[in-house]
C-alpha cells in the first residue's frame, strides 16, 4: 500500500496534500512502520480540522486505532518529503528570488505612527487600519459585528463557522506568518460602496489571521511619470511589495472598472529593475453596482490582474444594488450578497496561504535565468532598449566603414 501511495505522490508533488477517501483500511499500520517515515513533517491536516486529528512535530508514527488517518498522514508526509527534495535540487542550482513572498527588508515597511492606525498622517499616508472600530482588534467594525459572530458561530445560530479556513496550515509549509494581504477599492466618494465593501472583506481576512493594509486611494495623484516621488505613490508601491495578495473591489463606471481603480494599477509597473512588485502575489477580485448585477469589472479585473502576472482565485462577487445592502454603519446586510462574499474570502485565504509557497518556484523562468546567466542580472526595460540602440548603431557604423571602404 505505501509502495502504491509513493508511486502515486511522485507525479502529485505539487499539491498541498493528498486526501485519501474511503472509510476503512485492512492495514494496520505499527509503531515501527510509522518510524520509518520520519520526516520533517511540519504541520499536516487532515481533511476537517474537526473531524480528523492533526500531526505536528518532526516525526510521525501511525497508531493502529487511527488506521486511515496514519495512512492519509503517511501519504501527505511522503507526499511533503519528495516535493521538499525535488526543491531542495531547485534551490541547489540557483538563489531563490523571492517574488511572491517580499524579501526581509521590505515585508518589514511600514510608517511609524501612522501605518497601523485608523487615521492618515497629514501626507495622506497610512491608516490602513481605517476598517476596524478598534484598533487594536482585528476583524472589528462599526455596529453589528456580524463578522467575529461568522468566525466562531459561538451561539450556534448560524451552524457554520470560518473555524476551518482560520485552521488550515499547509502541510510541510516554509512559510508561517500570516499572510500579508494588500485591499485596493475604487471611489473617493464619502458614501463608497466599493470602500464599505473593501472594508468588510479586510475584517473578515483579519479575522482568518490574515495582516491586511487598507490602501486610502485619496491624494494619489493621476499616473504622471514625473511624480513617482510622491508620497502616496511610494506608499502604493511599498505595499505591494510587501504584500502576498491583493483584494481589488471596484464600482462599476459605464460597463468598466473606475479611472480611481485603474489609477492604482497604473501606478504599480510590471518591473521596477529586476523586482516585480505584483508577480506571483494571489489576486481576488470584487464589484459593486448602482443598479443590476454585472459582471463586467470582476472580468476587466480578471484580464487585468493576468497582465499583472497575479494567480486570480476562481471565486468572485459581485453585488448588486450595493445601496440596499449596506446600513447606516457601512456594515453589509444579511443576506445571499453578504454570504457570497464570505465565501469569497474564506476560497482567497486558503487560496493565498497555499500559492504562496509555490510563488518562486511558479514564477521562475527559463529566459530569465538565461538572462542572468548571460548579463549577471534581469535588466530593466530601458537598459534592454538601450542596448538595442547600441547594438543598432554598432551595426550601422559597420555598414557605414563598409560602405566606404567599396567607395575607395
Amino acid at each position: 500500500f505505501c509502495f502504491h501511495v509513493l508511486s502515486e505522490v511522485m507525479d502529485l508533488t505539487r499539491l498541498p496534500v493528498l486526501r485519501l477517501a474511503g472509510a476503512s483500511c485492512p492495514l494496520r499500520f505499527s509503531h515501527s512502520l510509522g518510524g520509518l517515515f520520519k520526516a520533517q513533517a511540519g504541520a499536516v491536516l487532515l481533511g476537517s480540522p474537526r473531524a480528523f486529528p492533526r500531526v505536528d512535530g518532526r516525526s510521525f508514527r501511525a497508531h493502529s486505532s487511527h488506521s486511515v488517518a496514519g495512512a492519509s498522514a503517511i501519504a501527505a508526509i511522503a507526499l511533503g518529503v519528495v516535493r521538499r527534495s525535488r526543491h531542495a535540487v531547485f534551490c541547489s542550482r540557483q538563489q531563490i528570488r523571492r517574488h511572491g513572498a517580499a524579501a526581509a527588508d521590505v515585508s518589514a515597511y511600514t510608517i511609524e505612527g501612522h501605518g497601523y492606525a485608523l487615521a492618515a498622517a497629514p501626507d495622506g499616508t497610512g491608516g490602513w487600519l481605517a476598517h476596524r472600530a478598534d484598533v487594536n482588534k482585528p476583524g472589528s467594525g462599526p455596529g453589528d459585528d456580524w463578522v467575529l459572530e461568522t468566525l466562531a458561530d459561538p451561539n450556534d445560530t448560524i451552524g457554520a463557522d470560518l473555524s476551518g479556513a482560520a485552521n488550515f496550515l499547509v502541510p510541510g509549509a516554509r512559510l508561517t506568518h500570516r499572510p500579508r494581504i494588500l485591499v485596493l477599492y475604487g471611489s473617493l466618494r464619502e458614501a463608497s460602496f466599493s470602500r464599505k465593501m473593501a472594508h468588510e472583506c479586510a475584517r473578515l481576512l483579519e479575522a482568518l489571521g490574515a495582516d491586511v493594509r487598507t490602501f486610502n486611494p485619496v491624494g494619489l495623484p493621476v499616473r504622471d511619470p514625473n511624480l513617482e516621488s510622491h508620497p502616496k505613490v511610494q506608499e502604493l508601491r511599498s505595499l505591494s511589495l510587501w504584500s502576498e495578495g491583493h483584494v481589488w473591489v471596484s464600482p462599476e463606471m459605464h460597463g468598466a472598472p473606475t479611472g480611481v481603480f485603474k489609477n492604482q494599477i497604473d501606478w504599480l509597473p510590471l518591473n521596477t529593475g529586476s523586482v516585480r512588485p505584483t508577480q506571483g502575489r494571489t489576486c481576488v477580485v470584487l464589484q459593486v453596482n448602482g443598479g443590476s448585477q454585472s459582471f463586467n469589472v470582476v472580468n476587466e479585473l480578471r484580464r487585468l490582474a493576468r497582465w499583472m502576472r497575479m494567480p486570480c482565485c476562481t471565486n468572485q462577487s459581485s453585488v448588486a444594488k450595493a445601496w440596499q445592502e449596506f446600513d447606516d454603519l457601512g456594515r453589509m446586510k444579511p443576506s445571499d450578497f453578504r454570504d457570497r462574499v464570505v465565501d469569497v474570502m474564506e476560497e482567497y485565504y486558503k487560496f493565498t496561504l497555499i500559492m504562496r509557497e509555490h510563488a518562486d518556484f511558479l514564477t521562475d523562468r527559463f529566459s530569465e535565468r538565461r538572462e542572468v546567466a548571460e548579463k549577471g542580472r534581469l535588466l530593466t526595460q530601458a537598459e534592454k532598449e538601450a542596448e538595442l540602440n547600441d547594438e543598432a548603431a554598432a551595426e550601422a557604423a559597420v555598414a557605414s566603414a563598409s560602405a566606404k571602404t567599396l567607395a575607395k
